[in-house]
């Protein structure tokens, strides 16, 4: 059985919205954390932030763009791994790539690269190997 071209949207927009701080427009550093496997530590890091910035600010401009670039290159891993969860997640927080260094897609939108994972995604979608 196929999955229709919708398959990976409908998924990744399940998963936003699960992200979603409840009754705002902001995504949830906690939740975040959760479904991704995170410690706050970790997350703050990422973000550039001291971790009490998370629990304090979760409406930090710097928290949230972090957490908006990582569901940019999230949305277009759900895409390549066809809506599948677990494992977009799972490459974007441990898959090395070797045109980067062998850094991780995380590590890559924690410095600031996130157009260049994009790039190699779209890459990938297109039948290059990975």
């Amino acid at each position: 059985m196929s999955l229709s071209p919708l398959a990976p949207e409908l998924q990744f927009a399940a998963f936003a919205e699960q992200l979603r701080e409840p009754n705002a427009s902001l995504i949830s550093p906690d939740r975040y954390a959760a479904a991704l496997h995170l410690d706050m530590a970790e997350l703050a890091a990422h973000a550039h932030v001291h971790r009490n910035t998370l629990a304090a600010r979760p409406q930090s401009p710097k928290v949230q763009a972090h957490l908006r670039e990582s569901l940019r290159v999230l949305r277009a891993a759900f895409d390549v791994a066809a809506g599948d969860q677990a494992r977009a997640v799972y490459w974007y927080r441990n898959h090395p790539i070797g045109d980067f260094g062998y850094k991780t897609a995380e590590q890559l939108v924690a410095d600031g690269e996130t157009d260049a994972v994009l790039g190699y995604l779209e890459s990938l979608a297109g039948g290059a190997s990975g």
